[in-house]
């Protein structure tokens, strides 16, 4: 995927745009949506010029226009790597937003992957990776055959598995994180592939693991399918949710992030096939002074639903082709 084009590549639209972030950050929002209009209208075809007077716009309250400035956006970028679809759902002006664009999901953490670990352990205290480390100590699951960790980044989960685990892979859609992954050398296998996405799979693994990656999704309804027939029965599924506490089942926040509520979790565990074994209500991290409180889960893969389960030893894996972005190799 090519970047996101974060200048417009046109001197005086760029000049107008450098001030009108000044008069935004001294706090006239105003101008600098003023301005910053006149910026993309000396270049139109600026993805991230027009999500950029979005926001501007959103904050001088000019809602309608700011929806405007983010279709705009969305109509130059239709793969949506800024992610305008998420700003128009939070404004109630594109309904059904169930899920974020896979290509907004993968600029986002191609952007980040270099400061990643940084800036997730050290600035915001992330504690997943070490909470679900515990949850499955708990649950006496200490030793696994085949783990797989979805949504594997940097490998912060990877590092709690490897000791426990005799093959470990990971799966992300971000080739930068799987770089920083690689560099770890704790996988024995990664592949370059977008989780929301995923087809049916062999049953392999005794572990299947999602750090911080569900309020990346949206709706669990099909992923859960997937991991359920990716784990032979008795195999466990350990995870993490931003946990949302009202009405709604699946709620989208201003973070651009998904919050999901614990019946709904339990809802859908119980339909594909699982027996919750352990949840935990914790602080999985901290996002602008403010605690992000999670549900951290383990659960337990029960025989199939029909009692059909075709299986699979765990030698045998998906046929995948090179140009997804394998990484194979023994770890040791």
């Amino acid at each position: 995927m090519n970047p996101i084009q974060l200048s417009s590549g046109d001197l005086l639209a760029d000049r107008r745009a450098s001030y009108a972030e000044m008069l935004f950050e001294s706090g006239d929002a105003d101008a600098a949506a003023d301005l910053m209009r006149d910026a993309v209208a000396l270049a139109p075809g600026w993805a991230a010029g027009w999500f950029r007077l979005g926001e501007m716009l959103e904050s001088a309250g000019r809602a309608p226009e700011a929806e405007a400035a983010w279709r705009e956006a969305l109509r130059v970028d239709p793969q949506d790597r800024l992610g305008a679809t998420l700003k128009l759902g939070l404004t109630s002006a594109a309904a059904g937003v169930v899920a974020p664009p896979s290509a907004f999901v993968e600029t986002l953490f191609d952007q980040y992957a270099e400061e990643f670990d940084a800036a997730l352990v050290e600035r915001l205290d992330y504690r997943v990776p070490e909470l679900l480390q515990e949850a499955l100590a708990d649950a006496s699951c200490t030793a696994f055959a085949h783990a797989v960790d979805l949504g594997c980044g940097t490998g912060l989960m990877g590092e709690r598995l490897r000791g426990a685990a005799s093959f470990l892979e990971g799966y992300d859609i971000s080739a930068g994180m799987l770089r920083e992954a690689e560099a770890k050398r704790l996988y024995d296998r990664l592949e370059r592939r977008d989780i929301q996405t995923l087809p049916a799979l062999f049953p392999v693994a005794d572990l299947v693991t999602a750090a911080d990656v569900f309020m990346y999704v949206g709706e669990l309804d099909r992923l859960f399918s997937r991991i359920a027939d990716l784990l032979l029965p008795g195999g466990h599924f350990a995870f993490s949710v931003e946990l949302n506490e009202g009405p709604e089942e699946v709620v989208l926040r201003p973070s651009r992030r998904y919050a999901h509520s614990r019946g709904y979790v339990e809802r859908l565990l119980a339909e594909k096939g699982f027996a919750l074994v352990a949840q935990t209500v914790a602080t999985i991290r901290m996002d602008r002074g403010e605690p992000i409180i999670g549900l951290i889960a383990v659960a337990k893969r029960l025989e199939s639903r029909d009692g059909m389960h075709s299986f699979a030893p765990p030698s045998v894996l998906p046929d995948i082709s090179p140009s997804r972005g394998e990484i194979s190799r023994p770890h040791r």
